[in-house]
């Protein structure tokens, strides 16, 4: 069986175990949702990790996804209307500011993004008679496809639409990744004047990804936005876009279900550290990161393949 096949095969079952955990376990289904939304957005920064380019502020497009939802709900309660149109806002914003960050490389990408999304962070502090400030907004109970849900009906609904995004910008992203805009990603990381000889602009396929990743943040917002009911500033503080660097990190970017992996790893540890040791959390994650770093610096996903590989050519 080929390693896509096999991935695939992966991705269904993994599918099927989130499934089962939240019938066994409701509860999960909150956590598992929250998960999916944030793999969704570290499948994004995956695709500026092809560049060689390490985005520090993409919380900025998980906040502002969140806040379309929390603005356009009480005109439009629709969450099948409120996700494209936070996708629509994301993108719009990615391009925008895309045309700007796309100009520079490394730590100056990385730390220009993170700018953004603290400027950002202020302003939704700010302007507390729009924002509410650190009191967030609540979002009004929605409907799905003109629908009036029950609340375990909403939530398994929001977990399935989770879901179902999570597998096709996966299997989007495995196609793109392997298409010629895919592998110019890959040519910035190692030789980009090579793609200027040939007449490709680096700069205009950094831009493609990059409005490509706003777009996933901002569908990874929305989610999370229907799935928390509350939206605040601290969606697009600096610690918001960190940990999605630590997911990419820990799941491993060298495939598209290493997001997935990580986001579903770092919230099922959180979650259990914050219940076993509260006081402790941070340092469990911390040390998970660091035996990651020492250890297995593909991530989980690197463990994952290096045993496929071993057991095809056994």
């Amino acid at each position: 069986m080929t390693l896509p096949r096999i991935e695939l095969l992966l991705a269904l079952l993994g599918a099927a175990a989130m499934v089962l955990a939240a019938m066994a376990t409701p509860w999960m289904k909150f956590v598992l949702t929250i998960a999916l939304a944030k793999g969704i957005a570290v499948l994004g920064i995956m695709l500026l990790l092809r560049a060689g380019q390490v985005s520090f502020g993409h919380a900025l497009y998980v906040a502002l996804g969140a806040y379309a939802v929390a603005f356009l709900a009480p005109a439009l309660p629709d969450a099948a209307l409120l996700l494209p149109a936070a996708a629509l806002v994301t993108t719009i914003a990615g391009t925008i500011i895309g045309l700007f960050v796309s100009r520079y490389r490394e730590i100056f990408f990385g730390m220009l993004n993170l700018a953004l999304s603290m400027v950002f962070y202020s302003m939704l502090e700010k302007f507390y008679h729009y924002t509410k400030g650190t009191d967030g907004i609540r979002v009004p109970s929605l409907g799905v496809a003109g629908l009036q849900l029950d609340r375990v009906t909403y939530e398994w609904t929001v977990f399935g639409t989770a879901l179902a995004l999570a597998f096709c910008f996966g299997l989007f992203a495995r196609v793109y990744l392997a298409s010629p805009m895919g592998q110019a990603l890959a040519a910035i990381k190692t030789r980009e004047t090579r793609l200027d000889f040939m007449g490709v602009s680096s700069r205009n396929v950094l831009l493609a990804a990059y409005v490509l990743s706003a777009m996933m943040a901002g569908c990874a917002g929305a989610l999370i936005a229907m799935t928390s009911r509350h939206v605040t500033p601290l969606l697009s503080y600096w610690t918001a876009s960190g940990e999605l660097v630590f997911i990419a990190i820990l799941g491993g970017a060298g495939g598209v279900l290493g997001p997935f992996l990580g986001a579903v790893a770092y919230e099922l540890v959180r979650v259990y550290a914050a219940a076993t040791v509260a006081d402790m959390w941070q340092m469990i994650l911390g040390a998970v990161l660091l035996l990651v770093i020492l250890f297995a610096r593909g991530g989980i996903w690197g463990l994952v393949s290096v045993r496929l590989q071993r057991r095809r050519t056994a």
